[in-house]
């Protein structure tokens, strides 16, 4: 488990958090286009869109880093990967299962791909604070 001090900045964190939820919105639902939500959900044909989709959480992302604390860029490579890796696998279930929106299962996916990019968002706000503190 990656230590966290004691101490991290509060100032920082409550930046870190807010900015990273209206990434979310921006990012997720704003800046998406119907080309990237359909095209990466699709069997074939889907890398292109979903590196367009998952390269526009990466921008936000480098340049929530580059305000707050930029040497911590590299985040934004992580962001890249590990939103890629969550929408991907979100895909994959929803063909397995063929979830529709009118059925509770497609629903529980989008809530627990929220969940997951939310949680991953709060362990980068994290980082950010205890890095402005360490060093």
């Amino acid at each position: 488990m990656p230590i966290i001090p004691e101490q991290i900045s509060a100032h920082i964190l409550i930046w870190a958090t807010a900015l990273f939820i209206l990434k979310q919105l921006i990012a997720d639902f704003i800046l998406q286009t119907a080309w990237m939500a359909k095209g990466k959900e699709r069997q074939t044909g889907w890398v292109a869109p979903l590196a367009a989709h998952v390269g526009i959480h990466a921008l936000c992302t480098l340049a929530i880093c580059l305000f707050l604390l930029p040497h911590l860029a590299w985040l934004a490579l992580a962001d890249f990967l590990v939103h890629a890796a969550i929408d991907r696998s979100k895909s994959l279930l929803q063909a397995k299962f063929k979830f529709t929106p009118d059925q509770s299962g497609y629903w529980w996916m989008l809530g627990l791909d929220q969940t997951l990019h939310h949680a991953t968002h709060l362990a980068f706000a994290v980082a950010i604070a205890a890095a402005s503190v360490a060093g």
